[in-house]
């Protein structure tokens, strides 16, 4: 292919351009494109930003929010690598669940009312690859169906349709997402194109405001990049407001050293304080696949898992404190995320091996703190193939921020979710006048599903009581996945009865989840011969 060719087919889409963050590949996008023409239109003026940190590997959930209350059955389960009751750090107004003792930074946050704890996070048929269950997770898709956008790109489509063209303009002259890392989360790629640009690594930031250039190659290839480089440069329209934003922050509070995801919210918050419009950030850390290893034999609050909890809580501690300090706290929400939890029961090399559901922490100065949901059941003799099942899709989440913090409308919502999901109480934005939804369950003692006879060989009847509303009863396996929908349908309030006939499913353990508006309840039940 002819250089000039080259250019013509491939640069307009997306030009990496990592020279000017010096390794912090930046990605500019210049091309024509029907869905960014779409986003132009009139977005919803807002000043609000989400910050979301992906936690890569699938975290060990129940080593991090820790279930207190069924503590025996949390010890029976993963004996070789259980949290010694006496050292879970406390939460204010539960005795019934903990966080794991190197959490404290963000224990602080919950107590002063600014951490959401969203228990047992997933979807209906989990998958336990890592890619496919990244996907699923950055694209917001069912279990089986592949998505080529994601859904903060979908979001921001909406917003600013014609995307590039025309961009920047005196509406939006910041990049509408940024993402700290050098390939580009399938969660900001748009339905034509990426809505993003993207930095490396923090040092290749700070050389990039310092004008400093990785040097090229001397051989044929460095020439063409350098020549690439060049005309990157010539396009790159959006480095200036970078670095002029950038440059309006000259102190910030302190961050822990040695601590990449802590470095990678320091850069966020200085680009906030600098005024972008920017209103999605992406960052991510790993190692969170812990297979073995995952604690000290002689003290299992340390070693592998205890770092990475250390890492988060500490890293966004001095986040929120940092954005306190600069004024602009009440701008911001973000979110953690895995691709998936761990196994009820550990393995024989003190580990976890891939699993469903596990908790979401949604933190910021307007998030609505407590624990949502409660805390997952614990057989009393766990097997290696036992899950958490999930009592919320991570898609409500999703769709509840956008709706609570963006006031994305609901017609937009389901253009980017695809379909309707169940709005959670998360964040609190005047300007969205969000209705109807405070009556979640957050970590309560009410039994609105129940069956009889628990255990059952074949049938079992199991009664519901629903406010009123959209109802929504399926039954789950103990690998997470959804077997029968029982009812999904509309109901006058009172109590009901459904019947759940097992012939020919597998002997074990089977939950039944119950969905009502906002309220999530799930109900463990036992087939026996």
């Amino acid at each position: 292919m002819k250089r000039r060719d080259f250019f013509t087919q491939t640069l307009p889409a997306a030009i990496t351009l990592p020279a000017l963050f010096n390794g912090f590949s930046v990605k500019a996008y210049t091309g024509a494109s029907p869905l960014v023409q779409a986003l132009m239109g009139s977005p919803v003026e807002t000043d609000k930003v989400l910050v979301l940190i992906q936690l890569n590997g699938g975290n060990d959930g129940l080593n991090m929010v820790l279930p207190i209350e069924y503590y025996g059955g949390y010890l029976n389960a993963r004996r070789n690598i259980a949290i010694p009751q006496n050292k879970i750090l406390a939460l204010n107004g539960t005795a019934k669940t903990g966080l794991h003792p190197s959490m404290t930074g963000l224990q602080t946050l919950y107590n002063e009312g600014k951490l959401a704890i969203v228990q047992a996070v997933g979807y209906p048929s989990p998958n336990f690859s890592h890619f496919r269950a990244t996907d699923i997770w950055m694209s917001a898709s069912d279990s089986d169906q592949v998505l080529a956008s994601g859904w903060a790109g979908r979001y921001l489509a909406t917003q600013y349709p014609n995307y590039p063209n025309g961009y920047p303009n005196t509406q939006m002259p910041d990049p509408l997402a940024i993402q700290i890392g050098s390939i580009q989360a399938l969660a900001l790629q748009g339905p034509v194109m990426p809505m993003a640009m993207n930095i490396t690594n923090p040092e290749s930031f700070y050389d990039f405001l310092d004008g400093v250039q990785d040097p090229v190659p001397d051989t044929p290839w460095g020439k063409e990049l350098k020549y690439i480089r060049m005309i990157a440069g010539q396009t790159e329209k959006f480095s200036i407001v970078i670095k002029a934003a950038a440059a309006k922050v000259t102190s910030q509070g302190s961050y822990p050293g040695n601590n990449e995801l802590a470095q990678q919210l320091k850069i966020v918050a200085r680009l906030i304080k600098g005024g972008l419009k920017t209103r999605v950030y992406m960052v991510s850390t790993g190692g969170f696949d812990t297979h073995a290893g995952q604690v000290n034999a002689l003290d299992t609050t340390t070693g592998t898992h205890a770092n990475l909890m250390s890492r988060v809580a500490s890293a966004v501690k001095a986040f929120m404190d940092d954005l306190k300090g600069l004024g602009v706290d009440d701008r911001v929400v973000g979110m953690t995320f895995s691709e998936f939890g761990r196994r009820i029961k550990s393995n024989s090399s003190m580990g976890t091996d891939h699993g469903a559901a596990a908790p979401v922490f949604v933190f910021g100065k307007y998030v609505r703190g407590g624990i949502v949901g409660n805390n997952p059941y614990l057989p009393a003799n766990a097997s290696v193939n036992d899950n958490v099942p999930y009592q919320y899709d991570f898609r409500s989440i999703y769709s509840s921020l956008l709706k609570q913090w963006f006031c994305v409308q609901d017609t937009d919502l389901q253009t980017i979710m695809l379909k309707n999901f169940q709005d959670i109480p998360l964040a609190i934005n005047n300007a969205c006048a969000t209705t109807g939804i405070d009556d979640v369950i957050r970590e309560s003692g009410d039994q609105l599903i129940i069956n009889y006879p628990n255990p059952f060989v074949e049938n079992t009847t199991i009664t519901f009581r629903t406010k009123g509303g959209h109802t929504l009863v399926q039954v789950m396996d103990c690998l997470g996945r959804v077997v029968r929908t029982l009812t999904d349908k509309v109901y006058a309030p009172g109590t009901y009865t459904l019947t759940f006939e097992s012939r020919g499913a597998a002997l074990g353990v089977y939950y039944a989840r119950f969905q009502n508006g906002a309220t999530q309840q799930v109900r463990s039940m036992l087939k026996v011969r």
